[in-house]
Order: structure tokens, then C-alpha cells, then sequence
């Protein structure tokens, strides 16, 4: 993308509004645009980084053997009553009705309605194991909206849904969505850290939050710094293998990390004195097994092997798609602007010309950026007839992980200069050798 041709109506100065560095460096970098108090307009830049992060837990949850499918925003009230929360939810569930009288909600959540599908489809144990789930707008009336996408009232979810026959099956899938969830969150370059939390009005006995480190979270958190070290790499994961995702649950959970609402002083004090931590985090996911809640207030039943018609055992599974983009700028900025990990970027590289309109220059510029789509990569060109401080400040604030910088006095040498976002260390070299560097920095992504 030539960025004489693109929309980025980047801010000079800090929104006054703005209280925590996402917030304020999305506006800023013409990330976002409010609409109303916690509801926005993503713009193309923020479109971009919101539309990486999705594809990478499509590519998670599928490669865990879950299935996507898309349900509706606006969901009938009777569903909700059927299970016993459309009065129980609160006020942050937005209540309407449509022209014929009938109760509508806009969806802060989906388990009435997926168990509703399910039930009316599936009678049979040989239909399971089934995980459906999709990534959708969500509406939560929140009292003080703040923080940007952080807590907004609108917001963009991946929730998903098991079925499974026994509490053993569905314990496994609690297991096997807690193992596609380390995937996801390392491949955004985040250490999101599972911590035994509270199953709020979603239920559940066997709940873990997956919470990103940072001093502007919501929550106070205790873990044991051993916990930080833990990296799921890439490693190979059977998601059939019970024994294999067991063991990577206990690897991540048998170290002490609570958030405050299920905190235990007592327990913590048996961490060793030099490992105890307390930190604020910010919630990106939660994992729940809640049994037969569900299932018996709405009737899912199975057929099993004896012929005996049982309630199928659930869990829910939810990740913070729009939240996330909130997190990994308060994971990953410095007073300059964002510094976006190469997984989440949405421009892979940028392109500055020191001196727009020097033949050369130009030259090298096009030949740099035809060689970078041919590469399958997807690079930003400042085009632009602007002083090189702008320019510079422009791909500052936005984040992208690498700069490829052009200019007459190098290429004298035969050289342009190759910049890291995230280290500002910088290194000269022929243009063709840029552009295979980048490449390679991409190719295990």
C-alpha cells in the first residue's frame, strides 16, 4: 500500500480523553474513531491489525478440530429465560424489543443460543464430540465505558462451545482449548499467563483467565515468577492425545497465579519468598466447564450407548478479539508509538524515500516494494512529498516491526539502511538483501 493512496488520519497531539497508552495511541495512529461513549469505528489501520488477529485464532481453533459457524447478534429474550439469566444477567445486557412486542437482547454472550441449535440437531452420542464456535460483535452496557477498546460496550469476541458425552470428554476439551489458547497468544507475541479465576454468571467450577501483564490492567494478580519462564514454543500437540493436553495443562497451572478474586493468601505464602509476585493484568480469554447448567435447563439431551437419554456436559471459551489489539499495544509501546510483534503487524514493513521525487530514490522505492509483494509480504510505502522527520514519526507511531529506509547518499553506496522498531538498531545493505532479510524474518510466522 502507497501511502499517498491510504487513509491514516494519524493525531499530533494526545487526545485529552485518553487515559492509558492504547487508547491514546490508537487515536493517535488513526487506529480507531469513537462513535459514541465505548462503541467505534475501526478504521483501516486498526481493520488491518483486528482482521490478523482473528485469522490467527480461526487458524488455532481449527487446527484444535473446532468448527466455525456464525450466530446473530440481536438473540430472542425467551432463550434467555429458558435458562433462568435473562433476569439474572443485570443491566449491562441491552433489552429491546421489535415492532411486533417481542423481547430481543443484543448478545453479551451465547450459550442459550448455541445450546438451542444443538438441541435441535444433534440426538445421539455418536454426534459427539462437538465444538462449534465464532467470532462475532458482542454488547455489554457497561456503566463507565473507558480505556478505549479495552472496556467499550461494543466489542468483538471469539466464543466458543463444546458438547461432549461425559464431564471426562468435556474435561479434555477444557484441556484442549486451554493448549490452543497458549498457541494463539504466543504467535501474537504475547506471555498471556492462565490463572485460576471466577466463573462469574457464565458458571462453571473449572475456570482459568488468561491475563496479560501490564500496569494498566483491571485486576490485581499473585503468581510465582517461575510462571513466566513457561513457553509453549513449537512444540506438536495431538488435540485427540488426553495424556498430551493433560500434561500441558498441569505444566501451566501448577504454579500459583490467581487473580484477586480467588486469591489465597494462605496457599500463596507456600511459593517461595523470592518467586512471590502481585501484578495488575489485563483479561484476554477465559476457559469454563460448567457441566450440565445448560443442558438441563434447556433440555440438550442424548441418546447414549445404553439407550439412555442424558444431558450432554458444556464448557464455554472466550477470547477478547478487539480487547486484544488494546493489550498488545500496553505489552508493546515506548514513547515514540506502538511496536507491533511481526505476528499482529498489519503492514509487514514499511518503506520510507528520504527525497521523493530523486529518480533513483523513487526507483529503488518501486523496485523495493514490487520485490516485497513478490515475496508474499505486505509492505506500507511512504510516498509522501513530506520532510524525512515526519515521515519518520509517522512509522514510529504506528508500529511497524521493520523500516527499510532510501535515500540518494546510500544509494551512491549501493545500500539502504534496514531499522527494527523494537531495538532502533539499524544496518545497511543492498536493497535485493532487504528484501530477503525481511522475508526470512517472516517465513516461520
Amino acid at each position: 500500500m502507497r501511502l499517498t493512496r491510504y487513509f491514516l488520519p494519524v493525531l499530533r497531539e494526545n487526545p485529552a480523553e485518553a487515559q492509558i497508552a492504547s487508547h491514546r495511541l490508537m487515536l493517535r495512529a488513526g487506529m480507531i474513531r469513537q462513535a459514541s461513549a465505548g462503541i467505534y469505528s475501526w478504521l483501516p489501520l486498526g481493520y488491518r491489525v483486528l482482521q490478523r488477529i482473528q485469522q490467527i485464532v480461526h487458524e488455532e481453533q481449527q487446527r484444535a478440530g473446532h468448527i466455525p459457524l456464525l450466530m446473530p447478534t440481536l438473540q430472542p429474550a425467551d432463550l434467555w429465560q429458558e435458562s433462568g439469566r435473562y433476569n439474572a444477567y443485570g443491566p449491562e445486557m441491552l433489552r429491546i424489543r421489535d415492532r411486533h412486542e417481542r423481547d430481543m437482547l443484543y448478545g453479551p454472550t451465547n450459550e442459550e443460543m448455541i445450546t438451542d441449535i444443538f438441541r435441535s440437531a444433534v440426538g445421539s452420542y455418536k454426534d459427539l464430540p462437538l465444538t462449534l464456535y465464532h467470532i462475532q460483535w458482542k454488547f455489554r452496557d457497561e456503566v463507565r465505558p473507558r480505556f478505549g477498546v479495552m472496556r467499550g460496550r461494543e466489542f468483538l469476541m471469539k466464543d466458543g462451545y463444546n458438547f461432549d458425552l461425559t464431564k471426562e470428554d468435556a474435561l479434555h476439551a477444557y484441556n484442549r482449548h486451554l493448549v490452543s489458547y497458549l498457541r494463539t497468544y504466543e504467535r501474537m507475541g504475547l506471555k498471556a499467563i492462565p490463572m485460576r479465576a471466577d466463573g462469574g454468571p457464565i458458571g462453571g467450577d473449572y475456570t482459568h483467565e488468561f491475563l496479560v501483564l501490564a500496569e494498566t490492567g483491571e485486576s490485581e494478580v499473585f503468581y510465582d515468577s517461575e510462571i513466566t519462564d513457561l513457553t509453549f514454543g513449537d512444540r506438536t500437540i495431538d488435540y485427540d492425545d488426553v495424556a498430551q493436553c493433560q500434561a500441558v495443562l498441569e505444566e501451566f497451572t501448577s504454579r500459583y497465579a490467581r487473580t484477586d478474586e480467588t486469591h489465597d493468601e494462605a496457599v500463596f505464602a507456600e511459593v517461595p519468598e523470592a518467586r512471590r509476585r502481585s501484578a495488575r493484568g489485563i483479561e484476554v480469554g477465559q476457559i469454563f466447564y460448567f457441566g450440565t447448567k445448560y443442558s438441563d435447563a434447556m433440555n440438550a439431551v442424548v441418546v447414549n450407548e445404553q439407550g439412555e437419554r442424558v444431558p450432554v456436559h458444556m464448557g464455554s471459551h472466550g477470547i477478547g478479539v478487539s480487547r486484544l489489539v488494546g493489550a498488545l499495544i500496553e505489552a508493546n509501546h515506548d514513547e515514540k508509538g506502538i511496536i507491533w510483534p511481526e505476528g499482529v503487524t498489519p503492514f509487514h514493513c514499511g518503506i520510507v524515500n528520504l527525497k521523493q521525487g530523486d529518480e533513483a530514490a523513487d526507483g529503488a522505492c518501486d523496485a523495493l516494494y514490487a520485490g516485497l509483494k513478490a515475496k508474499g509480504l505486505d509492505p506500507l510505502y511512504d510516498d509522501r512529498n513530506e520532510r524525512a522527520g515526519a515521515k519518520f514519526a509517522t512509522m514510529d507511531l504506528i508500529g511497524l516491526p521493520w523500516r527499510i529506509t532510501v535515500g540518494p547518499r546510500g544509494l551512491k553506496n549501493g545500500v539502504v539502511e534496514l531499522t527494527s522498531r523494537r531495538t532502533g538498531e539499524s544496518e545497511e545493505m543492498p536493497p535485493e538483501a532487504a528484501i530477503e532479510r525481511v522475508a526470512q524474518i517472516y517465513a516461520g510466522i
